[in-house]
């Protein structure tokens, strides 16, 4: 594919997307009717859809959520609950980026700022650096997109797999919280070790969560297999969180993928009960084997329940997809056994311990662990009902998106030479119905887009002598996307190379005409506010 752009006639684009004007006398490359949004000033526009979760994202997210594990003959104690999982899902398009070009001082105060680096869900975002780019174009028409900026998200602790793994810094929180409580239930079984007991809690509160990364490598290594781009995994409150960025292309892929992080699970907790065997129960090794096999059970047990956005949720999915051929009616199914099961563990939770049929003593859960246990619970409904909700609206989206095609959005546009006056160049697009001016060189290739802003910005009277190369940004290699892309592809493409405009060309690389920025996030708006 030829990304250098065309030389000769260009091909009008195809004006879907155009409202009509009683009396055009302007070309616009950013919307139809000027205003604050078209303008390109970031505090008019509304504001960007958050990154999935989950980052948003991303995404979809499996959780990996677990109540709390206890030492022998105990209550429960330490480990909080984990939320690990997998984010996948397009993000929102990309608001229209800084615009460099120009010495035009009418426009330069409506030069719009430079997007935030990072995502969407994700994500946004999100927007993401991938471990595996997106295919599409970033560069490009037929190349990938460029490296984006890291994520982030706490303390980087390395790189496996060449994903980044990251400790948010709410896991220093319920470290303390973890040491402090098992400390405690330490002191009934152990009550030699003394203040000694803190640090064996820590110790287990490090080994628990290192339990949890290897839950969240399994995920990453089984989406590395299937090809889809990860961009972080994060260690956090209420346990791991690995954002893949892209959808499983068939329900068996879906399946695996979510059934290799329960699976690893139960592995650790048959090593730690092996490894418990030969060791005395009433030692140190014996409490922190025997804590970190029940944590890790629970951690699998817990994810394996059959609702978004738990693994056993994603497995689900993956059995309503394959039987109904739509990936939608697994997710749907999916999302409202998963808000049943929030609703049930909000109501069953407190009951359950109060009652002693999680092996407490039920004389002793009164007074402030009746509160612990109802905000826990609390706390898990509250994130499995969210994910589900979170689950149903990435699943909209991912719908809707074929919807977004560069060739429909795009305007059509008149070439011009570059010192052609600006009223001469809007007459020509007046007459032919364009709706964008691309500046041209000697031999008919093109080099810059004429910016509507800095258009808006000249007075009637003064663009008889503006030439349009002054209003103009210089087309750069990102700014060339191809007129076939649509759907997550356009998106990644301008995600790469955030711009108000985008000149949109064929495959031989003739010109078919403008992409504005503003235009495909109306339209990413409009197809998610249309019900599936």
């Amino acid at each position: 594919m030829d990304v250098s752009g065309g030389s000769g006639h260009p091909r009008s684009g195809n004006d879907e997307s155009a409202e009509p004007r009683a009396e055009p006398t302007t070309p616009a490359t950013g919307s139809a009717h000027p205003g604050p949004t078209d303008s390109g000033t970031p505090e008019d526009r509304p504001a960007d859809r958050p990154r999935t979760p989950e980052e948003e994202t991303g995404k979809h997210t499996t959780g990996d959520a677990a109540p709390a594990p206890e030492p022998p003959a105990s209550r429960p104690a330490g480990p909080a609950p984990s939320d690990t999982g997998t984010t996948a899902g397009p993000t929102r398009p990309p608001r229209p980026g800084r615009d460099d070009a120009g010495d035009d001082p009418a426009s330069d105060g409506d030069r719009p700022a430079p997007p935030p680096a990072g995502p969407a869900h994700h994500p946004p975002d999100r927007t993401r650096p991938e471990a595996h780019p997106h295919t599409g174009s970033g560069a490009g028409p037929g190349r990938p997109p460029q490296r984006r900026p890291e994520p982030g998200g706490g303390l980087l602790m390395g790189r496996p797999f060449g994903v980044p793994v990251y400790v948010a810094p709410s896991w220093f929180l319920v470290a303390a919280l973890i040491t402090w409580v098992f400390g405690g239930q330490l002191d009934r079984v152990l009550p030699e070790l003394g203040a000694a007991r803190y640090l064996v809690s820590l110790f287990f509160a490090v080994a628990f969560y290192a339990s949890v990364l290897v839950h969240e490598l399994a995920h990453t290594v089984a989406a590395l297999r299937f090809k889809l781009p990860v961009r972080r995994i994060q260690l956090q409150f209420f346990g791991g969180v690995s954002e893949i960025e892209k959808e499983a292309e068939t329900p068996g892929r879906e399946f695996v993928l979510a059934f290799v992080g329960p699976l690893l699970s139960l592995v650790l907790a048959g090593l730690f009960y092996v490894a418990l065997l030969p060791v005395d129960p009433g030692t140190v090794p014996g409490v922190l084997l025997a804590g970190l096999m029940i944590s890790n059970l629970i951690v699998a047990v817990f994810n394996l329940l059959p609702g978004l956005p738990l693994d056993g949720g994603r497995m689900l999915r993956a059995v309503v997809w394959k039987i109904t051929g739509k990936p939608m009616s697994g997710t749907i199914a999916a999302a409202w056994v998963g808000r049943a099961l929030a609703v049930s563990v909000l109501i069953g939770l407190p009951l359950l311990t109060q009652s002693g049929a999680l092996g407490t003593d039920a004389v002793d859960n009164v007074g402030m662990d009746t509160v612990m246990d109802a905000l826990l619970a609390a706390i898990l409904a509250a994130i499995i009902w969210t994910g589900a909700g979170n689950s149903l609206r990435m699943a909209r989206l991912r719908e809707h998106l074929p919807e977004l095609r560069a060739r429909a959005l795009t305007r059509r546009a008149v070439p011009v030479p570059a010192d052609t006056p600006l009223s001469e160049a809007l007459r020509r697009a007046n007459a032919s119905g364009a709706r964008a001016l691309v500046v041209v060189d000697g031999e008919g290739s093109p080099v810059s887009l004429v910016r509507e802003a800095a258009i808006a910005g000249v007075p009637e009277h003064r663009r008889p002598w503006v030439p349009v190369s002054g209003l103009a940004q210089d087309l750069t290699e990102g700014m060339r996307v191809s007129a076939e892309l649509s759907g997550e592809e356009l998106l990644d493409a301008l995600r790469a190379n955030p711009a108000t405009e985008y000149l949109v060309v064929e495959e031989t690389g003739e010109i078919y005409g403008v992409l504005s920025a503003a235009d495909v996030e109306r339209a990413f708006v409009k197809a998610m506010a249309r019900p599936s």
